[in-house]
């Protein structure tokens, strides 16, 4: 899926958090997208931790494609219009240079289309969407449906929990031992640059893990097993 992609997919809340660390990261993230030559795919937002790395990496001379659903889009981002959403380069499909919107019908076309353009994902910190969308694709990597990067910032310790879960789940046999790599966790980077260390991690990324191996080409001969 997407071999030919240039997009780097970040998922993040569209809360900008109470510590100001995940706004800084976001920033940080987004400028060096740009600066990888690489297009910033996200959820199209235009508040939180979404406007602020999409803002950022057009700063940066980037280009950015925002993937939204009709209905959010109708009320000018994920919770409803305000006065900064409005003033964000997304709210306005085809009005500012560098920006592509993609307007699609539902929340399962939006995921598709983010992975189809994308050829590495990045997590900021995020709540229930951004969980259920790194699960997703990690659980994509372990089905062979593609093979890419999974990259988790680990932001003022925000995915320190979630990687414990993932070596108990490993401890209790219900992650294989090897499929624990197919998330990749960065920590607090020496030099403070999140997203340096993002595009480092993209770029030193090997494939690994168990992977199924399931052909997802094939189409059903209509023979009852």
């Amino acid at each position: 899926m997407g071999s030919e992609a240039n997009g780097i997919c970040v998922y993040c809340a569209s809360s900008p958090g109470k510590s100001p660390l995940f706004i800084e990261a976001a920033k940080s993230l987004g400028s060096a997208v740009a600066q990888s030559s690489h297009v910033l795919v996200y959820g199209g937002g235009q508040r939180g931790l979404m406007g602020q790395v999409s803002l950022a990496a057009l700063e940066a001379g980037g280009r950015v494609t925002g993937v939204i659903p009709e209905a959010m889009l109708a009320v000018g981002s994920e919770k409803g219009e305000t006065d900064a959403a409005k003033s964000h380069p997304a709210a306005t499909p085809g009005g500012w240079p560098g920006v592509d919107v993609v307007v699609v019908h539902s929340m399962h076309e939006r995921k598709l289309k983010m992975a189809e353009v994308s050829k590495a994902f990045v997590a900021l910190p995020g709540g229930f969407g951004t969980m259920e969308e790194l699960f997703e694709v990690t659980t994509w990597s372990q089905l062979g449906i593609h093979a890419k990067p999974v990259i988790l910032l680990n932001v003022d310790g925000f995915y320190a929990p979630l990687r414990d879960y993932v070596n108990k789940a490993v401890a209790a046999g219900f992650i294989h031992e090897e499929n624990a790599r197919l998330m990749t966790f960065v920590d607090t980077p020496a030099d403070g640059d999140w997203g340096k260390a993002a595009v480092d991690a993209i770029s030193s990324w090997e494939t690994g893990g168990a992977v199924y191996k399931f052909n997802w080409k094939a189409k059903s001969t209509g023979v009852e097993p």
